[in-house]
């Protein structure tokens, strides 16, 4: 029987902190979902300032990203008209998210969550999504 890393709870603090930190410096208030392996919530934080409409955002790219074990902005592609993964969006209830600001979380080669950051421009989520994620790979 094969032994997974989860996340805790202070884990996805921790990540959620680097996001926030990783916001600041840019100057983009953002939502910062982390879900476990199976794309479940763990924690969620919104920065003053980020938009309200963006807190399901985060969480469905979050869940998209562990769930697909990908990030979200790699998804895009494939899932438009002739692409290999062509209605993904469709899927999953409507929260599968395929732009970018979901990553996913790796401890040991091994996918154990994933974070989701949305917000701002596809370019700023994924830059903070990036910074958030470097935390879990040094717990």
């Amino acid at each position: 029987m094969k032994t997974q890393t989860t996340l805790t709870l202070d884990d996805a603090q921790r990540i959620i902190e680097a996001g926030i930190a990783a916001s600041t410096r840019i100057g983009s208030p953002s939502n910062i979902a982390v879900a476990d392996a199976g794309g479940n919530l763990i924690a969620h934080a919104r920065m003053v300032g980020a938009q309200l409409g963006s807190i399901e955002h985060s969480v469905d790219k979050s869940h998209t990203a562990a769930f697909f074990r990908s990030a979200t902005g790699d998804l895009a592609e494939d899932s438009q008209p002739g692409g290999q993964f062509w209605g993904m969006a469709l899927s999953g209830g409507g929260r599968v998210l395929v732009f970018a600001g979901g990553v996913p979380l790796i401890v040991d080669g091994e996918v154990v969550g994933a974070v989701g950051i949305s917000g701002g421009s596809q370019e700023q989520d994924s830059t903070i999504a990036q910074c958030a994620a470097a935390v879990a790979e040094h717990r």
